[in-house]
């Protein structure tokens, strides 16, 4: 089997390591792979690393006109049986390549989030009668999605999670982040992982520290917030500092292998309005690393409000605040939610069980057609 994965990643985050991750799973069932993506942006520079089949791009974005005749060159080269979109621009690219050079060629598109608005181009390409299956990221995404596919082709949404690699070396520190952000070992770690976006919500982060430092009077905690930095920075930093909270936080900007810090947070706090996984949430229960978060993408089935984890409803920063306290003060409850995680994560949701399941997605694709 042979499969041509189209991204038009120009960055580098968790579906591109899940890209990645899955190809290397497939390989093991004897899929050859080939990925076709932009020149010179991550996804490329590590397929150069790691010795994977990549074919760059005409143009420095995918979408464009130019690409369209290009794939059905590359498409006639290459062979694959199947065509896996893991981008929005490369649903775009596949069906207007179909439509102008009939490509003849199953297709299936991996939805790992939700968006905002849907114009009708887009419910028409994501409707496109050559895509034969949507693998959606959670049960949370496949039903957004029910509103923009219509009913005669919901049966092509299927729940496929994404997965972290098992290795040996759960437990090694890339960095001592005490020592790097001279953080004392009586104080507890509060973690974050997540990008300055608004998807992602900080700014809710912040009010949960301050209801924890300012009202519960909590002062041996530390939020370290990893992330990118972007133009929503500046306005965050306000906000600590209106709420004298300086001392409290830590927003370290963006980390290579960011999830290599995840063993040493006593905590795991998301506050996102909007998600479709996250992946950082299933590397925090791999790491057995409690989780506290908002009720949005694959949280709701990978965590069992106060039986592995807690939740709470999307801006809720009191309840955050709340249950993360309540977490800090009882280290038997800490260690139950991390054995019940972690045993939850092996059963659903590791690279292995992604590979094994995006596999037969192929095989029922290719059954099919």
């Amino acid at each position: 089997m042979k499969i041509l994965h189209i991204s038009g990643a120009r960055s580098w985050g968790g579906n591109e390591q899940q890209l990645v991750d899955v190809i290397d799973e497939l390989n093991k069932f004897g899929v050859e792979s080939v990925i076709f993506g932009v020149n010179n942006f991550d996804l490329h520079q590590y397929s150069k690393k790691n010795n994977l089949n990549f074919i760059y791009c005409k143009d420095k974005k995918l979408n464009k006109f130019i690409n369209y005749k290009y794939l059905s060159e590359i498409s006639k080269r290459v062979k694959p049986d199947i065509i896996h979109l893991h981008t929005s621009d490369s649903v775009t690219v596949f069906t207007i390549s179909d439509l102008l050079y009939k490509l003849k060629i199953p297709a299936v598109f991996s939805k790992k989030g939700i968006s905002r608005k849907m114009s009708l181009l887009s419910k028409y390409k994501y409707n496109y009668k050559n895509i034969d299956k949507i693998l959606c990221v959670s049960q949370v995404v496949k039903e957004h999605f029910e509103d923009v596919i219509a009913s005669k082709n919901h049966h092509k949404l299927c729940v496929v999670y994404d997965g972290v690699k098992v290795k040996n070396d759960i437990n090694t520190l890339s960095e001592d982040i005490r020592e790097t952000y001279q953080i004392n070992n009586k104080v507890q770690i509060i973690g974050n992982i997540a990008n300055h976006n608004g998807a992602k919500n900080l700014p809710i982060l912040v009010k949960t520290l301050n209801i924890l430092v300012n009202e519960k009077q909590l002062k041996n905690i530390h939020l370290l917030q990893v992330g990118a930095f972007t133009r929503a920075t500046p306005e965050l930093k306000e906000m600590v500092a209106a709420y004298k909270l300086e001392d409290f936080i830590t927003f370290t900007g963006f980390k290579e292998n960011a999830s290599s810090l995840l063993s040493q947070f006593d905590v795991f706090l998301m506050t996102s309005i909007r998600e479709g996984g996250p992946t950082s949430v299933l590397e925090a229960l791999y790491k057995k690393v409690p989780v506290v978060s908002t009720r949005v993408g694959v949280v709701s089935e990978a965590i069992t409000d106060g039986v592995n984890g807690f939740i709470s409803e999307i801006e809720d920063y009191k309840t955050l605040a709340n249950k993360i306290e309540i977490l800090l003060n009882d280290t038997s409850l800490q260690d139950s939610f991390k054995e019940i995680s972690y045993q939850r994560f092996l059963n659903n949701f590791t690279s292995e069980k992604l590979g094994k399941n995006t596999y037969k997605v192929y095989q029922e694709v290719l059954a099919e057609n």
